[in-house]
C-alpha cells in the first residue's frame, strides 16, 4: 500500500493561547511540495481566503467520487469529455448531539463526446455505484448524497 501522508504546522506566534484570541491558521503540506494555508471555517473565526477542514472533506469526497465515476464510465465505454462538481458540506449536530459535517451534497455534471447520451436512470445508477465504491465515502459515517445534472 502507498504511504499517504500530509504534514501540518501551526505556531502560536505572538500572544497567548487564550480562547478567541489566537489564530487557527496553519500550513498543510502534501507530498513534501504542495503547500496550502488552512484555517477554521468562517463561522468559527477563520479567514475566507483559506480552505478549512469542512471544505477539504467535501473536496476529498468529490474527487474520490469523480475518479470512481470515471473508472466505471471507462469500463462501460461511456465517452466522458468533462466532469464538474460543486460539492457542499453542511454543518450541524449529529445523532450524538455533537457538531459535525452532517451531510455532503455532490452536484456532478457530466458531458459526453459525439452526441452520446444516457438516460437519467442510467446516470443515477452510475453515480450510485460510484458512491458505493468510493474509498472516502466508505470511510464516513454521516450522510453523503448527490444531485445529478444532465
Amino acid at each position: 500500500m502507498s504511504e499517504l501522508f500530509i504534514q501540518l504546522k501551526w505556531q502560536l506566534g505572538e500572544g497567548e493561547l487564550v480562547q478567541g484570541k489566537y489564530s487557527n491558521s496553519h500550513e498543510i503540506t502534501y507530498n513534501n511540495q504542495f503547500r496550502m494555508t488552512a484555517d477554521a471555517a468562517p463561522d468559527w473565526g477563520g479567514d475566507t481566503a483559506n480552505t478549512n477542514p469542512e471544505q477539504a472533506l467535501a473536496a476529498s469526497i468529490s474527487s474520490c467520487h469523480m475518479m470512481t465515476f470515471l473508472a466505471l464510465a471507462s469500463k462501460a465505454k461511456w465517452p466522458v469529455s468533462s466532469y464538474e462538481d460543486k460539492a457542499e458540506a453542511f454543518l450541524g449536530k449529529n445523532s450524538k448531539g455533537q457538531m459535525a459535517v452532517i451531510k455532503i451534497r455532490l452536484n456532478p455534471s457530466v458531458q459526453f463526446n459525439d452526441g452520446f447520451t444516457v438516460s437519467e436512470q442510467e446516470m443515477n445508477e452510475m453515480h450510485d455505484r460510484s458512491h458505493r465504491y468510493c474509498f472516502i465515502a466508505n470511510s464516513l459515517s454521516e450522510e453523503v448524497e448527490f444531485e445529478v445534472s444532465l
